[in-house]
């Protein structure tokens, strides 16, 4: 950027390269080298050709000059506005301790720096799932400023002996690989805070934005001075974001957390996210488990106001809890206010408030879509998007996105049941089961997969194998708890309806997350909603 401005404010005359590393690089050893990848990445950036410039044009022997025409409504003007909007990835950090639980402190660095970064209103840095894509692989920063688009990369690494840390960072140009910085911090655990802030305040300086916005106050906010409950609410994020049977020690760790900080309320926040979590994965009734989830997310609101995951997981637990649209509609708008860029927050918004409510499908698909785009390689966000286009009945866009999510993450849950719903809107139910029957292997024969396979075939007219399927519902039903509203859907699709609104409306009162997510979508739900008597439910919710 600096080259740039040098060439633009001296348009039309040449510089020598003398002069540009002079104005670039006062008091520092630079070769021709680093100009030249300076000028070759504007001329990337400018899809300019160094034979035939229309911005660069090389004089051999002697520098460059710009040749362009500059004026506040010219090409140039427009590009230096691009260029200028730095980018970065900040990858996991490795973990050089002995003990394998330092896993999770390593995570939890990066998790740090990437949310300091994320304040800086300059600088665009790539979702943390994205990043986190790139754990234990082979690491090209070419690569992944090409995936991420972002122009830097920052790596590091952890090694932690008794209270002693021991950190190193390095700062890449995506363009070239080149190094642009690099740090050792040996500190005590105790200044783990500190140590993070001033990493991100570093990478700052290096990539020349400013921090006007947030000035000398600290970019890291710890939310607990006590060091137990940091490394406690770190291990509970790390195995909340793994979803799935980890959601219960996710869950201890937390509340392990807030027993010993009570003030702190970015782990109240996240308890009340892993409460959620296993009342909308059926680990558990959800009446309980939906009241402990307000109440965790309340205290988190009014210990930080102006956290955003406070608000959204308050937001969640109005949409789940109480069924009072209204104020979850002005949560989860608050929690994106608070964070543009929180892809739980905007998910969540369209999936469970904006589409069960209203049906506003643009205004559903433009949310996910952005969070999408923030988070390019999260096969979480592309699952989401999938769900949305196929809840607006684009069953095309639905199936191609719920294939790409597949390829992101061949074994997620989430995205192979995303992908079976397309295809069942399509009607092509012989490759619907095919998804479905993995789906269910890979899952644990998990309820949502059985609630899809059971409708799917009795719409495929197997309806023998489908009461065989229903059979096995019905019997894991005696001996653990499952989603009424699932079961519902199997009772409707094998022809026992008066079964299947007896237990829709067990659903409702105990209000279950499937019922309340996708009573009026999910496939089958036709069958129900034919019913006057489930209609009532729907309104009863206040989903017309």
């Amino acid at each position: 950027m600096d080259v740039l401005v040098c060439l633009v404010q001296q348009a039309g005359e040449p510089l020598s390269k003398e002069k540009l590393i002079q104005a670039v690089w006062p008091d520092t050893f630079v070769t021709d080298d680093v100009l030249k990848r300076a000028i070759g990445e504007l001329r990337r950036v400018f899809e300019d050709d160094a034979r035939e410039p229309h911005i660069i044009q090389t004089i051999p022997k002697r520098g460059y000059r710009l040749v362009a025409p500059v004026s506040a409504a010219s090409t140039v003007r427009t590009l230096v506005t691009t260029v200028a909007k730095d980018s970065i990835a900040v990858l996991p950090f490795t973990n050089m301790s002995a003990d394998s639980e330092n896993e999770f402190f390593a995570d939890g660095i990066t998790e740090e720096i990437i949310n300091a970064l994320a304040q800086i209103k300059e600088l665009r840095i790539a979702a943390r799932s994205s990043a986190f894509t790139f754990k234990e692989k082979p690491i090209d920063a070419r690569v992944v400023g090409e995936r991420l688009n972002v122009r830097t990369v920052l790596e590091g690494s952890v090694r932690q002996a008794g209270s002693r840390l021991r950190i190193t960072a390095q700062l890449i140009s995506a363009a070239d690989g080149y190094h642009l910085w690099s740090e050792r911090y040996d500190r005590e655990m105790k200044d783990i805070f500190e140590v993070q802030d001033e990493i991100a305040r570093t990478i700052a300086e290096r990539l020349k934005v400013t921090l006007k916005e947030v000035g000398q106050e600290p970019l890291v906010k710890a939310g607990t001075k006590n060091l137990e409950a940091y490394q406690a609410y770190i291990k509970g994020r790390a195995l909340l974001y793994r979803r799935g049977a980890g959601l219960s020690r996710a869950l201890e760790f937390l509340r392990l957390a807030v027993s010993l900080d009570p003030q702190y309320a970015q782990a109240w926040a996240d308890a009340a996210d892993a409460y959620v979590m296993l009342a909308y994965y059926g680990f558990g009734r959800p009446n309980p488990l939906l009241a402990k989830a307000k109440e965790a997310a309340v205290r988190a609101v009014a210990l930080d106001p102006n956290l955003a995951a406070g608000h959204n997981a308050l937001a969640g637990a109005y949409a789940l809890a109480d069924w009072d649209w209204s104020k979850s509609e002005g949560e989860f708008k608050r929690a994106i206010e608070l964070d543009p860029r929180s892809i739980l927050a905007r998910t969540r918004y369209a999936l469970w408030c904006v589409l069960p409510v209203s049906s506003r499908f643009e205004e559903a698909i433009t949310q996910v879509k952005e969070a999408a785009e923030m988070d390019p390689l999260s096969d979480y966000a592309a699952t989401i998007l999938a769900f949305t286009y196929f809840v607006a009945g684009k069953s095309r866009e639905s199936l191609q996105i719920a294939q790409h999510a597949m390829e992101l993450e061949p074994e997620s849950f989430l995205a192979r049941l995303s992908l079976g719903l397309a295809l069942h809107s399509q009607t092509r139910y012989d490759e619907a089961v095919t998804v479905i029957e993995a789906g269910l292997a890979l899952s644990g024969r998990h309820p949502m997969f059985l609630a899809l396979l059971v409708v799917t075939l009795a719409d495929a007219g197997k309806l023998q194998e489908a009461k065989l399927v229903h059979a096995e519902f019905l019997a894991r039903s005696a001996r653990e708890y499952l989603s009424p509203f699932l079961l519902a859907l199997s009772a409707a699709a094998t022809g026992d309806q008066e079964a299947a609104i007896e237990l829709a409306q067990k659903a409702y009162e105990i209000h279950d997350t499937q019922l309340t997510i996708f009573g009026k979508y999910w496939p089958g739900s036709k069958r129900l909603r034919a019913d006057r008597r489930f209609e009532k439910i729907l309104a009863a919710m206040g989903l017309k």
